[in-house]
């Protein structure tokens, strides 16, 4: 008998002693626990300090009603679970209160709970209330229904995908980040069978190169359904359903008998691929608190631009051997493959409100109580709110607030820019200087030595940043990202024209224009990984929907850059095409400096991120809310300032 059983068993005794029930040989019940003398049964208590049962009025007008079960037992005792945090708990652990705050702020950000929390009704009250049948009256209503809802057991819950082990993180981490990479890899690896594909097909380079763009639309287009689903039923479901359906299509592009097919087949593994670009980054949100998560979610960007920079030489080779270009697309199937393999056997979920409903799930089982349930179980899911979450709020985002559709811009000609070198490089490497097709993608080596550079700038910076995080009571002004920011933008426009004026000459070594990849790749990086998080700190409860509207217009713009390139650097010249583009990164410059000096006014006027200047903390360590934002309160420094930055205005009324 395990420790929940005791309890169980325990708590029955007690309930027939108040009730006149006398069996001599009392055995655990697997209903609702009922009230227990806490000193008579002291010793036998969890170590949770904030369980206390309690009760309740409308569970003892049920008592008369209750059945006898066969073995003797009361099989309903009609009482009700009440969970009480006390406020010494909640100081004692600052974590749990960050994560109460968090999960209530998931809750009410779901896709489909608005519209129930708002009015009370359901999706479905318009209609006349169907007859309860069989002539049965409508039953008395139930108690509080928070009196049934499962929560997680203080801050050290090991359900909690924060508690796992370490091992256990990093193993899943490492499981995800090749997921990703597969994804990101395959969206390149095309880029050298175009050539191949154009001649089999007959058909001009530019339709070839179709291929690849209609890849990375399915990117722009595969969030707006993966997203909301990760919130819905969590994050493993996802993954293990896109990466099947990423290798079924990957599978079909190896054996594509037309070329329509081909790039159907492309689209559609594009659309299911985008699901680890925009699910894995919450994965590791769920598991890293706020002193890892920066590292975390640095390394996961950092194979996510990678990929695409690894997958031309391999691909080069492949289709330059006896396998031919089929093979490139037989080699992401495997590994595809592989992910799926490894995701349905070994990813375990880390969604808090959905592991809180596979622990009510459990519950319900042993103790044969129907009404245990968790929050997310409430949610009911409504299509017009589903368009509204994940198309149109995006969208007004993206066109509405000046800091989401400037940065998107700039964000949006940084990645296309990326697609285009697929085809850039060619001109100057295999052009210019001779290289073959595996050759010339080993020169994007270069650009992945500078990402891997801007990922430990921002890793370096990460205590310096937490250490202002403390101080400013956990509350993130959005500036203090902007400056890593800036200097991408000038690396990255240095790059341009390094590249240009150094790889159209014959006579100029290789590994100068090669090179030039250190100061685009740094720019890259730096630009990408910090502008999302300004546009994190910057939008809290609405980050989601900022970041959905930049990977649309980043993704559209990453599939037109490729058409052009051929017709732009044959028309121009490498070294004019390349001025061109630079002179463009170097007029979106002051887009970062703009902000760093006035973004705050800017969110200030938002009406989706009205927070104003944030002033330093003042000396009693609760903050200055003359601007209408209610800061966390000074926090020991185990509390998670990450997760207690998310915490609802209205519900922001701890006491240190």
């Amino acid at each position: 008998m395990d420790e929940v059983d005791r309890e169980l068993a325990l708590a029955q005794e007690e309930s027939r002693r108040d009730h006149h029930f006398e069996h001599p040989h009392p055995r655990p019940s697997s209903d609702a626990l009922p009230a227990v003398d806490e000193d008579a049964v002291a010793h036998h208590r969890r170590a949770s300090n904030e369980i206390e049962r309690v009760v309740t009025a409308a569970s003892s007008a049920s008592t008369s009603s209750a059945d006898t079960r066969p073995d003797g037992l009361r099989s309903r005792s009609g009482v009700g679970i009440s969970r009480v945090s006390t406020q010494r708990d909640l100081e004692r652990h600052p974590t749990e209160l960050s994560r109460i705050h968090t999960a209530r702020s998931q809750h009410n950000a779901t896709v489909g709970r608005s519209l129930s929390a708002a009015t009370g009704r359901s999706s479905r009250s318009r209609k006349p209330l169907p007859a309860f049948g069989a002539g049965k009256p409508f039953p008395p209503p139930l108690p509080d229904q928070e009196e049934y809802v499962v929560e997680f057991d203080g801050h050290d819950d090991p359900y909690h995908a924060q508690n796992w082990p370490t091992s256990k993180k990093i193993a899943t981490a490492a499981m995800l980040g090749y997921t990703t990479l597969t994804a990101a890899f395959t969206s390149s690896i095309f880029s050298a069978a175009t050539g191949a594909v154009s001649e089999e097909f007959g058909v001009s380079t530019e339709v070839g190169i179709l291929g690849v763009s209609l890849y990375v639309l399915g990117f722009a287009f595969g969030p707006t359904f993966w997203a909301p689903l990760s919130e819905l039923k969590g994050r493993r479901l996802p993954l293990v359903i896109s990466m099947f359906g990423f290798s079924i299509f990957c599978v079909a592009c190896a054996v594509a008998k037309d070329l329509q097919t081909l790039l159907i087949s492309r689209f559609f593994a594009g659309f299911f691929g985008a699901c680890p670009l925009a699910v894995v980054a919450a994965v590791f949100s769920d598991m890293f608190d706020n002193s890892t998560r920066g590292v975390a979610i640095t390394i996961f960007s950092m194979s996510v631009f990678s990929g695409p920079l690894l997958a031309p030489f391999i691909g080069g080779f492949i289709v330059m051997s006896y396998l031919g270009w089929r093979w490139t697309m037989y080699i992401a199937a495997i590994m595809g493959f592989v992910a799926f393999g490894f995701n349905i056997i070994f990813l375990q979920e880390t969604y808090p409100p959905v592991i809180l409903v596979e622990k009510a799930a459990e519950l319900r089982r042993r103790t044969k109580n129907w009404g245990i349930h968790a929050k997310q179980e409430e949610i009911e899911v409504d299509f017009g709110e589903l368009i509204s979450k994940n198309f149109s709020r995006p969208m007004r985002l993206l066109f509405g607030e000046p800091i989401v559709t400037a940065l998107s811009v700039y964000m949006a000609f940084i990645y296309g820019l990326l697609y285009l070198s697929l085809s850039s490089y060619g001109f100057v490497f295999q052009g210019v200087h001779g290289f073959n097709l595996g050759e010339s993608g080993l020169a994007f080596f270069g650009m992945i030595i500078g990402q891997l550079i801007a990922g430990t700038v921002v890793l370096l910076m990460q205590p310096s940043y937490q250490r202002k995080l403390a101080a400013n009571n956990g509350i993130p002004v959005p500036e203090w990202r902007l400056p890593v920011v800036i200097s991408g933008g000038v690396a990255f426009a240095g790059g341009l024209f390094w590249f240009g004026w150094s790889g159209y000459n014959p006579n100029v070594h290789w590994i100068v224009p090669a090179a030039s990849g250190i100061l685009t790749g740094y720019g890259l990086m730096a630009i990408f990984l910090q502008a999302l998080n300004y546009l994190v700190d910057a939008y809290l409860m609405f980050a989601a929907s900022a970041i959905a509207g930049n990977t649309f217009l980043r993704s559209l713009c990453g599939a037109a850059f490729p058409l052009f390139a051929q017709y732009m650097f044959k028309g121009l010249g490498i070294q004019w095409a390349c001025t061109l583009l630079g002179c463009v990164a170097v007029l979106l410059i002051p887009i970062p400096v703009l902000f760093y000096l006035y973004g705050h006014k800017i969110r200030a006027k938002s009406s989706f991120a009205p927070t104003g200047p944030l002033k330093p903390p003042s000396n009693n360590g609760t903050g200055d809310s003359s601007n209408g934002e209610s800061p966390v309160e000074k926090q020991d420094s185990r509390i998670d300032h990450a997760a207690a930055s998310n915490v609802p205005r209205e519900q922001n009324t701890s006491r240190a």
